[in-house]
């Protein structure tokens, strides 16, 4: 598809990150998953498309979209995105390239009273004429919060330290 989304130099940084695969069952294996590396270029595919997880071009080698979703939930609980943040920061600062003057400091809860009784929410009377709702389950192309901001947090470090590798390499 043209240019390469994730280099070598770039994989050798996140790979040692990465929880190690899921053991495959004897009887009955399934199909064999994709390489971590297939799944981490679909996941940055759609990060930077913008498009749904089900999208997801086929022709890119990655898998389906729900596989690299299903692979991003499980790194975001192995903490993988909150190493990978530290780690591109760490190198950021290392090359110097950090700016500090446009850092915007979130006051969310600042100001707020600590024993602010919580609200409570009423359950409905169920309904005498009518049959139950079925429950909503969740698209996968809706993420829960602390996902999306740590990988905003990690998207704007990785944005960064290619900057700063490139300008390093223009040299």
């Amino acid at each position: 598809m043209g240019k390469q989304i994730l280099d070598d130099e770039l994989w050798s940084l996140i790979e040692p990150l990465l929880p190690p695969p899921k053991p495959r069952r004897f009887r009955y294996p399934g199909r064999k998953s994709i390489s971590d590396r297939a799944a981490l270029t679909g996941i940055l595919f759609v990060l930077q498309s913008g498009i749904r997880w089900n999208q997801l071009p086929q022709e890119m080698g990655c898998g389906s979209g729900i596989s690299c979703w299903r692979r991003l939930r499980d790194w975001q609980e192995a903490g993988v995105w909150e190493q990978l943040h530290l780690l591109l920061l760490t190198k950021l600062r290392m090359t110097e390239r950090l700016d500090f003057s446009r850092v915007i400091v979130d006051s969310v809860g600042a100001g707020q009273k600590q024993d602010q009784t919580p609200q409570t929410v009423r359950a409905q009377a169920p309904s005498t004429i009518s049959r139950p709702m079925p429950t909503v389950r969740r698209s996968p192309s809706s993420w829960p919060a602390p996902i999306a901001t740590t990988l905003r947090n990690c998207s704007r470090s990785l944005m960064q330290f290619l900057a700063s590798r490139a300008c390093v390499a223009g040299r």
